[in-house]
């Protein structure tokens, strides 16, 4: 072995050195549980040492015969759809009026992050139990106009979208994202068209969204992922009710795993729902071809190939 090879095998063990500690991490907290996990999913395990392996029975019975899991998948489902176009829609709105140059932008940016950061916590989840509970400021609101509210969290007509009016009021992360991108949009463009007689609107559809898609792009798969794993707002507020009408699918795999000690048949739930996301995410990666654009190596604008 020359001396050549050696140095370079020198080089390689000292790298790999210096990546050990975040390898043994990965391959302690995550490879192996992401792998024993899956095993799991296969067994009929109740957090006992006397279980069995019961292959796909797991997955055969969720898609066959579990009603409230075809429950959970719809309202999930039914969540993404609402949630995410929603709050990227309002968050974009959001962000072109601070664009505009307004005095006292670092305020109004503040402001409007705080809902991101504490959206999430269990104190505004019982916060929006206040809101629109059948006590609450919404009904006490329409009281004024002598109009009789309703208890619109456990209604099962209303839960859901009171959920949903909650994530959307999250807005803050993806508004500063969408903001950035803004940001630098040649402001020479608009004036251009400008000149050309192009009102807002096509300024908007034609050089706005053009530009930011793949802005928006990054933050629909990031909203996509972040919705299906929605938890903390859907149990603390209504706990999956009423009659299963917020029952998301990581509350339900909650529910398998720690009120019903099934914890094989939860982890077959979790393997779904990663299923699941990695389809959509892949969806919007090939639909992404046809409408977001990136600038190629020339300086130039152009669509994704």
């Amino acid at each position: 072995m020359n001396a050549k090879r050696i140095r370079r095998l020198k080089e390689y063990s000292l790298g790999y050195m210096f990546i050990l500690p975040w390898l043994a991490g990965f391959l302690a907290f995550m490879l192996w549980p992401f792998i024993y996990s899956f095993y799991l999913a296969l067994t009929d395990y109740r957090f006992s040492a006397d279980y069995s392996f019961v292959g796909f029975g797991n997955f055969a019975e969720l898609f066959a015969s579990d009603e409230r899991f075809h429950k959970s998948l719809w309202v999930t489902t039914k969540l993404v759809l609402l949630a995410v176009p929603l709050k990227l829609a309002f968050s974009l709105g959001i962000a072109m009026v601070l664009n505009k140059g307004i005095s006292g932008l670092s305020f109004y940016r503040t402001v409007y992050y705080l809902p991101s950061i504490i959206g999430g916590s269990v104190a505004v989840a019982i916060m929006w139990m206040q809101i629109f509970g059948r006590g609450g400021l919404i009904n006490v609101f329409l009281q004024m106009f002598g109009i009789q509210g309703k208890d619109w969290i456990f209604n099962p007509d209303s839960a859901l979208y009171t959920i949903v009016i909650l994530m959307v009021w999250q807005f803050g992360s993806t508004m500063l994202i969408f903001l950035a991108g803004l940001k630098q949009v040649p402001k020479e463009m608009y004036e251009a068209v400008s000149l050309d007689g192009a009102g807002r609107w096509k300024q908007f559809r034609h050089i706005t969204l053009p530009l930011i898609s793949p802005v928006i792009f990054f933050n629909l798969i990031m909203q996509t992922i972040q919705t299906f794993q929605t938890f903390t707002q859907g149990y603390v507020i209504t706990k999956g009710g009423p009659v299963d009408e917020t029952l998301f699918m990581v509350i339900y795999i909650y529910q398998q795993a720690f009120s019903s000690l099934n914890m094989g048949y939860a982890q077959a739930i979790s393997w779904v729902l990663l299923v699941i996301i990695g389809f959509a995410t892949v969806i919007h990666f090939i639909a992404s071809r046809y409408w977001v654009h990136y600038e190629d190596s020339d300086g130039k604008k152009g669509r994704r190939l």
